[in-house]
């Protein structure tokens, strides 16, 4: 399959006040992400609060500029494109839902105008046709068509996510990024939203990059896997391998902190807080809460190494064996007692 989207050694760093007015500390948000989305795959990215996967996200999309690397759509790079083909190019060809719709739709325009803004903006098609297209998308979620002159205070929190999709999908993009889709949901409304975005990929042969905190979840929704870390990738396995085959200790410890219903398993300790973004460890950045740790880890900050499924990588000087039952690890990772 073609590369649809393209990440090579994206960085972005931010500039943030310290203690006085003059100092400024650095942020390191991202750090050399390499990430292809090919064309009909659908990639999720996973890791704690804060590791990185919204950065990650709005890079992939040309909403934020990296600081170093490059960002392509279509074998083109993003940021050597004249400012009005970029815009064309990332407002035709992606689509992005973000976490809460409550504050992404504009409260003061109806669900039609909130439809219609991005056929106007483009200029697609006449009057006519746009008004047609807006009811088209309300059928294609699943909304009646009398709630085209509702509000978004008029609609419950799915309804408004459902509407945030086809906003998304009027442009017919090849792209959808859903960035923490149903995090701001009931539980009751979750499985209807991601029912929904399985249903559009398979109907309209969408690409999608889907963001979450929730492992169970995108392993559930994806083809691949994207654990992050501190802004790094640490490891990229297919979704059926992140359940007893990942490598990393970090992407089985957040497996095992997501409860099962009928096999409770108990979850891996992480110790010690996330470290500061704004001064990450040396070597290995999961070094200060893996049990597995050494002095190797402090001083290198480990290579990608290939795992033996196609396609299945990792950054770790002291991997989780292959198939090893996380039941095992799990003991593994107790400290021992006196």
């Amino acid at each position: 399959m073609s590369a649809l989207a393209e990440l090579r050694d994206a960085h972005v760093v931010h500039r943030a006040r310290s203690g006085g007015l003059l100092s400024r500390d650095r942020v390191y948000a991202l750090t050399g992400a390499d990430l292809v989305v090919a064309a009909g795959e659908t990639v999720g990215v996973v890791g704690e609060s804060g590791c990185g996967k919204s950065t990650l996200a709005r890079v992939l999309v040309g909403v934020e500029r990296p600081t170093a690397g490059t960002v392509a759509f279509r074998g083109r790079d993003l940021w050597t494109m004249p400012d009005g083909e970029r815009r064309a190019a990332v407002g035709t060809g992606v689509g992005m839902v973000f976490q809460d719709p409550s504050t992404a739709l504009n409260r003061r325009l109806t669900v039609r105008r909130i439809l219609r803004d991005p056929l106007d903006v483009h200029r697609r098609g006449t009057r006519e046709e746009r008004e047609a297209r807006v009811v088209e998308l309300l059928s294609l979620v699943g909304l009646p068509r009398a709630l085209a002159d509702a509000l978004p205070g008029q609609l419950s929190g799915g309804q408004r996510q459902r509407v945030a999709i086809a906003r998304a999908l009027a442009l017919d993009p090849a792209l959808l990024v859903a960035d923490e889709p149903t995090s701001a949901l009931d539980v009751s409304v979750r499985a209807q939203i991601l029912n929904l975005l399985l249903d559009l990929r398979e109907r309209l042969g969408l690409a999608m990059v889907f963001v979450s905190h929730d492992i169970q979840t995108v392993r559930r929704m994806s083809d691949r896997v994207i654990t992050m870390y501190l802004g790094r990738i640490v490891e990229e396995a297919p979704a059926g391998r992140v359940t007893d085959s990942a490598r990393h200790p970090y992407t089985r410890a957040l497996f095992s902190a997501t409860p099962g219903l009928l096999h409770p398993i108990d979850p891996i300790p992480l110790t010690g807080p996330v470290p500061s973004a704004t001064r990450p460890p040396s070597g290995c950045p999961f070094r200060t809460r893996c049990w597995r740790a050494d002095e190797v880890c402090a001083a290198v900050l480990p290579d990608f190494s290939a795992a033996s499924a196609p396609g299945h990588r990792y950054r770790c000087h002291h991997p989780v064996e292959e198939d090893l039952p996380t039941r095992d690890l799990v003991r593994q990772s107790r400290p021992r007692e006196p």
